[in-house]
């Protein structure tokens, strides 16, 4: 499998890319194909031991930068990201991975692979961690502007994928909005309503921002600009909770204590300590961004996924495990072929 990574795309670009590059050619087994300037990749790649490993670099002498709009991507046909876009095209790799722009990323995307048959807009997804597993949220940022069909087709798209890629049966379909009730919401929240209510998906309504973690439904739709605000929050609380709560524990010498006693390696144990720390690590796993690694970009005609801006090696590397399992799972044809079936009963 071979697998495109822009390695100038990122906050911390290419010294993490080319990092979590070699993670993910070691712990996975594919070639990682490194997008970017040469002389800037040889460098960093250098730093490793890459022996045994298929870690190609592909030149591409310029960069869109992460302040840039998308007109960049059409301004600069040699970048990073519009090259490494025409290798899947031409099929001579299988997915693209990019902690860049991610409008940038979503433009280069459609510019170079285009959509799938019947799909209007593609969007951002993540598996959101709910108190009952996970559930598909999107959009997250790849539309801020939406029309009440563009949230009915990502309901349909976000239904397949957790359908046929996650395995959850009849997947219940929620609504984004700020009340439960039918009327609330902006006019196109209000007429998405009522498409969904509409359609043969298992459509339970509006679902609150409360609802996400609470794991009220599989697939949560929303706008990219909504949907980008809430998964954020999300993740910025889950780093504050950890930081009050740690400062809690340390704060007196008997509360100190017992936090030195939960760390990894410590001298003494408890046994409300043993059992407590593997808790905390994995309670930590399940909220950590760097463990999920990218979103796919549901709809182009090609498996992109987009990670965070501030990703870190750790990042890189399960974004690009996340490619890898999307290119196993057949996820563009399972989507296509989801969408096919709709405009099919839709035309019935």
């Amino acid at each position: 499998m071979r697998i495109v990574l822009d390695a100038m795309g990122g906050d911390h670009a290419p010294q993490v890319t080319v990092d979590g590059a070699v993670q993910a050619a070691r712990e996975f087994g594919v070639e990682v194909i490194l997008m970017g300037r040469r002389e800037a990749i040889e460098a960093e790649l250098a730093k490793y031991d890459t022996r045994g490993l298929s870690l190609p670099i592909v030149h591409a002498s310029q960069v869109v930068e992460m302040e840039e709009h998308t007109m960049a991507v059409k301004e600069k046909s040699d970048s990073s990201m519009v090259v490494g876009m025409k290798l899947v095209k031409s099929g001579e790799a299988d997915a693209f991975v990019s902690a860049g722009n991610s409008g940038a990323v979503m433009a280069a995307a459609l510019f170079n692979l285009g959509r799938i048959k019947g799909v209007k807009r593609p969007a951002l997804s993540a598996v959101y961690p709910t108190i009952s597993g996970h559930c598909v949220f999107l959009d997250i940022g790849a539309n801020t502007d939406c029309k009440p069909e563009y949230l009915l087709q990502f309901a349909i798209m976000g239904h397949v994928y957790a359908e046929r890629v996650l395995g959850l049966s009849n997947p219940k379909v929620g609504l984004l909005s700020n009340g439960e009730e039918e009327d609330k919401g902006t006019m196109v929240v209000r007429e998405a309503y009522q498409l969904l209510k509409r359609s043969p998906l298992n459509f339970i309504g509006n679902v609150e921002g409360k609802d996400l973690p609470a794991g009220m439904a599989d697939v949560v739709v929303s706008d990219g600009f909504a949907g980008n605000v809430a998964i954020k929050l999300s993740e910025g609380l889950v780093v504050a909770l950890f930081k009050m709560t740690k400062r809690e524990l340390t704060k007196g010498p008997l509360t100190k204590l017992a936090f030195l006693l939960m760390l990894p390696g410590a001298m003494l144990s408890l046994p409300g300590a043993i059992l407590l720390a593997p808790a905390f690590k994995r309670l930590a796993k399940r909220f950590d961004y760097a463990e999920v690694g990218g979103a796919p970009l549901l709809g182009v005609n090609g498996v992109v996924i987009i990670g965070h801006g501030r990703s870190n090696a750790k990042a890189i590397k399960n974004a690009i495990g996340v490619a890898k399992r999307a290119v196993e799972g057949r996820m563009v044809a399972i989507i296509e072929e989801g969408i096919g079936e709709w405009v099919s009963g839709q035309k019935e």
